[in-house]
């Protein structure tokens, strides 16, 4: 016995003081992966020293005396801060997920190889003029200077992610660069979803009136009656093959880098203004992320005469460009386009030779090519990769695709985004140089995707906006017109070129003195040319017109207010019309409903009515549709205004409130007392019976969610970043949900990534906000210090003047080149 306990007493103060000793060690050694702020370096391949000043934000401002110089220094301060970040870009670009984080990503990796992305990034390199590959290639190696650099004295030099994996990072390529920006296109990507849809319902036997109530046009827009897809396609009808549902949920993964983008900007004449000058806003909306997808950088090349020219922004981990922000003398700020540059065609294999597919010439061989998608932890994955005339061969259960096409067919993808010849990085690196709007407008030739509108200002005081491009133009005997899958035997569906760049969208000095964009449609009918049916509904630029077009003297706390306005005018518009199919009814908790009644639309973050109204609107949503859809329902599921207000009105094209699967007649008035009821249910599960606490914010929090650690508990309440946000899917205050996580409905996974505000009369008063903090590295103070800000509609300055970032700074970088 006393040897027992003379042995558990050695444990106590032997073992156990060695365990904590070791984990203090550890932590500190993980901690020193933070980037110090200040410190020297060599370069080999600078010509002349690079200061890299990290000012009382973390916000690098980077100066030296070429732009090649000064590249190469944003290469090493993104590696630096962000690394991790690229890594798990240049891997998703280059469908090597999989040899990260093991076999749930194996379906992600397969459609990326399927579509050949990084090929197509390895034939853009190839595509770019000498001067555009020499700005490349410093800024990739500053990157690799980095990851040559020596590791601190006893700490880590990568973040913990790489020590925590056991993975080290390859040295980059210009390939890497262009495939990073090439995941922007993928990630606002939408019209193939849109195609997979239609065909979705046209399969479940839906007509065009039935389809268009489900999709409607916005406003203004007439396109043709979509033919019967049955009968052009080919599709079955009667039961779906079980299992699509399921096949469709192999993808999940896929959705973290396909978050389909939205966003707003707008831009104010000076006859509008205090101060006489423009005043451009911007606030693009993607899938949040810890940390966040933007990192502000101020670039700065000194002339030998003492004058200097500046670049101020966001840039994007991974590419040597400030993507959205100013220079001396311009501003700009992006919304996505939306235009449709993707179309699926439906390829009929040769039943006598599956290596084969029918054309209008007759039958052709596929190309094909062998692909091995290597696992973490498990076995290779071979596939073969098939290609057509139209572009790529989709995976068979992409999307559960298989399910409702033909027998003997396959699906494949013509998209601008897999040209071999995308020169939009050339485009950017312009940026530096433009004097005014028109410089800006005829310099954006080199645009290839994604397409975006752009609004525009100069301290001139012009104003104008350009969506550049690659747009198809399609035949006008193609009745489809990119709403659907084509038939891929018929030339009819063929692209027949692209919209040429003069005669793209542009505005220039309007007569009202504002221009905005916010997803919708950008132009009228006397425009020529087709750039989508698949338009976002307008409720945000209706916003916008609202508080911005009538209204002068206008300032930058104005257009502050309008960037964090949470007033939902789609909710506006739909719940009067749900509250009136209710009323007088016995069976909903009048509780709410005089709650509701009551409510302004503000969707503030410490109000029950917003998590009220989109609790009961998510249910509703199921119990009008699940019947109908079925396994098409899950990808459908989230906020359809425009189209609710079509199935609760007096002419549907079908009875939807009717739930099929019941023997009585239910109204819709009988399915939204239900879906009340359901919400309520909800929110007692989630949230507890005591409706004090209930509040919008409690569940609709924006979720900075980390790869892969927000879904390794308990590592994802250290890496994930979320604070209470208000704001909701249709309000100017972005903060958009997905009804079909179960886990939380109403968390916010889509949002407001980035705000900037430029104030044309002294740009140095211009600010800017992104959603989590500057390092990428979660010991680093700088992780999540922007995240209350953010959630606030608060910014900072980046001034360009040394002078107005000394005070505070955190340190200074200087780099030297090599003798």
């Amino acid at each position: 016995m006393r040897r027992i306990i003379k042995g558990l007493l050695w444990i106590v103060f032997s073992l156990i003081p060695i365990a904590l000793l070791a984990s203090v060690l550890g932590y500190v050694w993980l901690a020193r992966s933070v980037a110090p702020a200040t410190g020297d370096m060599v370069l080999a391949d600078l010509s002349a020293p690079v200061t890299i000043t990290r000012d009382k934000n973390a916000v690098p401002h980077i100066s030296g005396n070429s732009v090649d110089d000064v590249l190469m220094a944003l290469g090493f301060v993104h590696a630096q801060e962000r690394l991790w970040q690229m890594e798990v870009n240049r891997m998703a670009g280059q469908g090597r997920l999989s040899e990260l984080f093991g076999d749930k990503t194996i379906f992600t990796d397969r459609f990326i190889r399927s579509i050949g992305l990084y090929e197509s990034a390895e034939s853009s390199v190839a595509a770019l003029n000498d001067a555009d590959r020499k700005k490349i290639d410093s800024y990739v190696r500053g990157i690799n200077a980095f990851i040559d650099s020596a590791a601190p004295v006893f700490g880590s030099k990568y973040s913990p992610e790489f020590v925590i994996l056991g993975h080290s990072p390859e040295k980059w390529t210009a390939a890497d660069v262009i495939v990073t920006l090439k995941l922007m296109s993928v990630s606002l990507a939408a019209n193939i979803d849109d195609e997979v849809l239609r065909l979705k319902f046209a399969r479940l036997g839906m007509n065009d009136a039935e389809i268009a109530d489900l999709q409607p046009p916005v406003a203004g827009d007439t396109p043709p009656p979509l033919p019967d897809l049955r009968q052009a396609l080919g599709l079955s009808s009667g039961t779906i093959k079980t299992g699509a549902l399921e096949a469709e949920r192999q993808f999940a993964s896929l959705n973290e880098i396909m978050s389909t983008g939205a966003s707003n900007n707008w831009v104010i004449g000076g006859t509008r203004t205090e101060t006489g000058k423009p005043i451009l806003a911007n606030d693009p909306h993607l899938g949040l992320s810890a940390p966040a997808i933007w990192y502000l950088a101020h670039l700065q090349v000194k002339n030998a005469d003492g004058s200097s020219k500046n670049l101020v922004g966001v840039t994007l981990p991974g590419a040597p460009l400030v993507l959205l922000g100013r220079n001396d003398r311009v501003a700009w700020g992006f919304t996505n386009t939306g235009s449709d540059v993707q179309d699926i065609f439906v390829e009929r294999i040769n039943p006598a030779n599956p290596n084969e597919y029918q054309t209008p010439e007759g039958f052709q061989p596929f190309e094909k090519k062998s692909v091995a998608i290597r696992v973490k932890g498990g076995d290779t994955v071979n596939f073969e990769r098939l290609v057509t005339r139209h572009g790529p061969v989709l995976p068979a259960d992409y999307r559960g695709l298989d399910h409702y096409l033909p027998e003997g067919a396959v699906a494949s993808l013509s998209w601008t985004a897999l040209a071999g010849d995308d020169t939009t990085i050339s485009a950017g690196l312009k940026l530096w140089d433009f004097a005014s709007v028109l410089d800006y407008q005829n310099g954006m030739r080199e645009f290839v995707t994604p397409m975006q509108s752009i609004v525009i200002a100069d301290v001139d005081g012009n104003i104008g906006m350009i969506a550049p491009g690659r747009v198809p133009m399609r035949d006008p005997a193609n009745q489809i017109m990119g709403r659907a899958p084509s038939p891929g035997w018929d030339a009819t569906y063929d692209w027949k070129g692209f919209i040429p760049y003069e005669e793209l969208p542009r505005v220039y000095n309007p007569a009202d003195s504002v221009l905005a964009t916010a997803n919708t449609k950008i132009v009228d009918s006397s425009y020529p040319h087709f750039l989508t049916f698949d338009w976002d509904e307008p409720w945000r630029f209706e916003r916008i017109k609202t508080l911005v077009y009538g209204a002068n003297q206008q300032t930058m706390g104005t257009n502050r207010k309008v960037q964090g306005d949470a007033y939902d005018n789609a909710y506006a518009a739909l719940l009067p019309v749900m509250l009136k199919l209710v009323e007088g009814r016995g069976d909903v908790d009048q509780g709410i409903i005089t709650q509701l009644s009551g409510w302004d639309f503000v969707e503030d973050r410490a109000r029950i009515e917003p998590l009220l109204f989109n609790a009961w609107l998510r249910m509703a949503m199921k119990r009008i549709l699940e019947d109908d859809l079925g396994d098409a329902f899950p990808s459908f599921w989230q906020g359809h205004v425009d189209a609710m207000l079509r199935w609760l009105g007096p002419t549907p094209a079908r009875n939807w409130c009717d739930d099929g699967r019941t023997p009585e007649k239910e109204s819709c008035g009988d399915i939204l007392a239900l879906a009340l009821g359901d919400a309520v249910k909800d929110l007692d599960t989630r949230m507890g019976s005591d409706r004090s606490k209930w509040n919008w914010g409690a569940l609709h929090y924006a979720y900075g969610a980390h790869r892969p650690f927000s879904q390794v508990s308990p590592l994802d309440r250290l890496f994930n970043v979320t604070v209470p946000a208000s704001g909701g899917a249709f309000s100017l205050d972005r903060g958009k949900s997905s009804f079909t996580d179960e886990s939380n409905p109403y968390r916010v996974t889509h949002g407001t990534s980035y705000r900037g505000l430029f104030d044309l009369a002294s740009l140095d008063r211009s600010t800017y906000i992104q959603t989590t903090g500057q390092s990428g590295n979660v010991f680093s103070s700088n992780y999540r210090d922007f995240a209350q800000k953010w959630a606030d509609t608060e910014a900072i300055t980046i001034p360009t003047d040394e002078k107005a970032y000394e005070e505070g700074l955190l340190g200074v970088w200087r780099l030297k080149p090599k003798n």
